[in-house]
């Protein structure tokens, strides 16, 4: 069975809302959104629809060109799943979309959260809701305790989680694409041990 990777950004916008959650939670980058590729064109989440206005939020594909987004600070993750796995994720995820009209942001179940009470709402999700809840369906992606009580925290911290790029997002985005940099990542070593074996051959030794 093949294997396939998704990516997980955190980010922090500097908004009053994110303040006031990073107050109460004591860390910082508590927005999530859950991708198929490293460049981050396709990105979704549940967050605010207009970036001035942060009562209006639904169901969302993030841009990070924004200038919202671009000047926010953000730890950029990826986790291997198998193929199947990876398939049912954009279902559950096509499934929301499809629906997009009909959800709204949580903000009530934000509430839940801080005072450990569990609030199920149907059409109303908070974006590490909205995370867990499009990994439902897998096995070894379990946090042992119900969806609504879920953190950006929690995802972050999951085992197999591994850390791609940590910074300013609009700074992410000038970077060389991820496979360009693994590639240029390996020439140092390539280089080395071709120096390395000239330098033997020069001295006679074979």
């Amino acid at each position: 069975m093949g294997e396939r990777i998704i990516y997980f950004l955190f980010t922090d916008t500097g908004s009053y809302l994110s303040k006031a959650i990073n107050y109460y939670t004591k860390k910082s980058l508590n927005h999530v959104s859950i991708g198929f590729d490293p460049q981050l064109n396709e990105l979704y989440s549940f967050g605010r629809k207009q970036p001035r206005n942060p009562f209006i939020g639904g169901f969302i594909r993030e841009d990070i060109q924004s200038e919202f987004l671009k000047r926010s600070t953000c730890e950029l993750y990826s986790f291997t799943v198998t193929e199947e796995e990876y398939e049912g994720i954009v279902h559950n995820i096509k499934e929301i979309e499809a629906k997009k009209q009909l959800y709204k942001y949580n903000f009530i179940g934000l509430f839940g959260v801080m005072m450990e009470i569990e609030i199920n709402r149907k059409y109303a999700l908070f974006c590490s809701e909205f995370v867990a809840t499009v990994l439902r369906d897998m096995k070894r992606f379990q946090f042992g305790k119900p969806i609504s009580f879920i953190t950006p925290a929690d995802i972050r911290s999951y085992p197999g989680m591994q850390l791609i790029y940590k910074g300013i997002l609009g700074d992410y985005q000038k970077q060389k694409p991820l496979e360009e940099r693994i590639q240029d990542q390996a020439i140092p070593k390539q280089s080395f041990i071709f120096l390395l074996s000239s330098r033997f051959k020069r001295l006679g030794l074979k």
